[in-house]
Parts: C-alpha cells; structure tokens; sequence
C-alpha cells in the first residue's frame, strides 16, 4: 500500500474541510449587524473556497486508491475544530476570531500533509496540498487584517 500516511492526512484535511464549510455556513446564516453587507457574500466566497479544496483533496485520496470520508457521523465523530450551535449573540468580530481559529487549525493539518506527503514521496498530493495551503494562508492573513491583526502564519 503506497502513502498510508499521506492517506490519513488527506481524509483528516477533508473531514475538517467539511466541518470548517459548515462553521463558515452558521456563521454565514446568523450573521446580522455591522458590516453585514460586506462579510454575508465575503463567507460565500470562503465556502466555495472550502468546497473547492474538500472537492480537490477527495478526489485525489480516490485517485491514490483511498477513500474519502463521506457520511456526516464521520465528520462529526472525527473533526477536531471546535463547533457550537448557531446563535444570534456573536457579534461580526467574534464570528471572523472563530473562523480564523478554525483556518488556524487546518494550517497546522495542511503542514503535517505536506510533510507525510513529501516523506513518502507523493509529488503530485504535495503539489496540490501546495496550491491549497497557500490559498488558506492568504485567507488567514486577510481574515487578520480585517481585524487589525497579522496572520502570525510563521508564529
């Protein structure tokens, strides 16, 4: 069996995908106030940004002969970020501080692919692995500034 490792790290990137996808949707459908107009199509953008990556990364678990996590009880019982039920409380800060801890997680999980791919040598996964790591970093920082924040993707 070639890349176990790459495999598993796969399927934990689509499972937390997929979590993150639905945390960006809550907080999609419950936001309200301040600059609504400008985050309600912005978290649009984020969730075709995540379906494309769940998309991307399944498909290529599929094509180096693994399988995709594919029932929500998988999601649920496997993600690791954090989720809560949707509320009207938050304000629109506090919803971007959650989807940025949420993005701060997968960064790590993209890391430790990128690393089990490289080590067994799955160019191809480490090359889109790439391309996907980068987007969400560029998301990271500007889910950051927006805050007045840095995106502290090297801290």
């Amino acid at each position: 069996m070639k890349y176990p490792e790459t495999k598993e790290k796969l399927n934990e990137l689509v499972i937390n995908l997929l979590h993150m996808h639905m945390i960006v949707r809550r907080n999609h459908w419950y936001m309200r106030g301040s600059q609504f107009l400008k985050f309600h199509p912005y978290l649009d953008d984020l969730m075709d940004e995540l379906d494309d990556q769940i998309d991307g990364l399944a498909e290529r678990l599929i094509t180096i002969d693994g399988s995709p996590v594919a029932t929500l009880r998988e999601v649920v019982q496997l993600n690791k970020i954090p989720g809560e039920k949707g509320s009207w409380d938050f304000t629109n800060t506090q919803r971007l501080e959650k989807i940025i801890s949420g993005y701060r997680y997968l960064d790590k999980l993209y890391e430790e692919a990128l690393e089990a791919s490289d080590k067994e040598g799955d160019y191809s996964t480490n090359d889109i692995l790439t391309g996907f790591h980068t987007d969400l970093e560029k998301r990271l920082w500007m889910l950051t500034a927006e805050l007045g924040q840095a995106p502290d993707i090297d801290a």
